[in-house]
């Protein structure tokens, strides 16, 4: 289809062969335990896309990186997904270090290695608790004398099986008393992780997404993030720039499942045309409004207005593409249903859109109060 034909040349403008790649593996066994798609991605560069230029990177805009997320989640909605957990983590990251300004030479080290050595990303961060923001901690530090001993879990933990560096968020003490969110970065070699099973569905288990979990594991001092005196507001601000991210591109990643299932539909021509219009219509709508979203968020939105914009676009995304699956199942008919199991597998990986945080019943009160006027005030 068209619209899925441009994000597939997008996504071969950043990543070539990529595409190929993921192409010439069976479907389900792609997206099975033990898949090598995310070797595939790290290999065709899928670490650097939202890196900047000036380390490395391939520096994509917010419409070119959805574009490029839909394109993997056509052909891997596993990857997809662990795609989304890399990618919105690495834009938090770099966005941190420009606003810094003076990074410690531990962390530049490290942010220059992630695109040409293709280092991957897992997120500690609170996104497998439904009801939770996904910025919400989930370690534990203590102090010592040369920085933090931190212990915790983060289940499921997309990557956990190929990371090179996970991310997590703390609240750690500030030299006047207080407590303040840090980011702590920590090497996947560092003594005290270790990978625990955890994710026992067959949809999307080739984006590993076990528990990771961390015993007395330390961080030092160099490889904290924090706030500083003089820029206060820096991580708060950064939180809302990951949690756009995050949104877009996990949307994108789904509305890359239903796209191979649409495409399937209409390379059989299968329905009426009236059907299959209407089908198309329910997809299109959904990438529609995500990349409007993304293009608005490129020409400048922020804050409260981008946050309800990617959460108003996710939650009609959601709606969307339920109409477009239903609609592409039924086309299809009941011998192709049965007689692979890829339909039924697209079918419901389009799904786990839905259980990703926040949650939709959760933020109702603080979507109406926006939309009276009033602030944006998510939990």
């Amino acid at each position: 289809m068209r619209s899925l034909d441009i994000a597939r040349e997008t996504c071969e403008r950043y990543h070539p062969g990529l595409n190929k790649s993921l192409g010439e593996i069976p479907l389900l066994e792609r997206e099975a335990k033990g898949s090598s798609v995310v070797e595939a991605f790290r290999t065709h560069q899928g670490a650097s896309l939202l890196v900047p230029a000036k380390y490395g990177g391939c520096g994509a805009d917010p419409l070119e990186a959805v574009r490029v997320t839909r394109a993997i989640g056509s052909y891997s909605p596993s990857l997809g997904a662990a795609a989304t957990m890399h990618n919105f983590t690495a834009a938090m990251l770099f966005a941190l270090a420009d606003r810094v300004g003076k990074p410690t030479e531990s962390q530049v080290e490290l942010l220059s290695r992630i695109a040409p050595d293709g280092l991957l990303l897992a997120s500690g961060w609170a996104e497998g608790k439904t009801e939770q923001n996904i910025l919400n901690p989930s370690v534990v530090a203590v102090p010592t004398n040369d920085g933090f001993v931190v212990n915790g879990a983060k289940k499921p933990c997309s990557m956990s099986a190929s990371m090179d560096l996970l991310t997590a968020s703390a609240i750690l003490p500030t030299e006047d008393g207080a407590q303040a969110l840090a980011i702590l970065l920590i090497p996947s070699d560092s003594p005290g992780i270790s990978i625990r099973p955890f994710w026992s569905s067959n949809i999307l288990a080739a984006a590993q997404s076990d528990e990771v979990r961390l015993v007395n594991v330390h961080v030092p001092d160099r490889l904290i993030i924090r706030a500083t005196p003089e820029d206060p507001g820096r991580l708060d601000d950064l939180q809302v720039a990951a949690f756009i991210w995050f949104e877009l591109l996990v949307t994108s990643a789904y509305v890359g499942a239903a796209s191979e299932l649409v495409t399937r539909v209409l390379e059989r021509s299968r329905g009426s045309i009236s059907d299959r219009a209407a089908m198309c219509v329910q997809l299109e709508s959904a990438v529609s409004l995500t990349e409007g979203t993304a293009r608005a968020v490129r020409d400048g939105i922020a804050g409260d207005d981008a946050v309800a914009a990617v959460l108003v676009t996710r939650f009609a995304v959601q709606k969307a593409l339920a109409a477009a699956t239903e609609m592409a199942v039924e086309l299809l008919g009941g011998i192709a249903f049965i007689s692979s199991g890829e339909i039924a597998y697209l079918a419901a990986a389009v799904h786990p859109l839905a259980y990703h945080p926040p949650s939709r019943t959760s933020t109702a009160e603080a979507l109406v109060d926006y939309f009276a006027g009033g602030p944006l005030v998510l939990s």
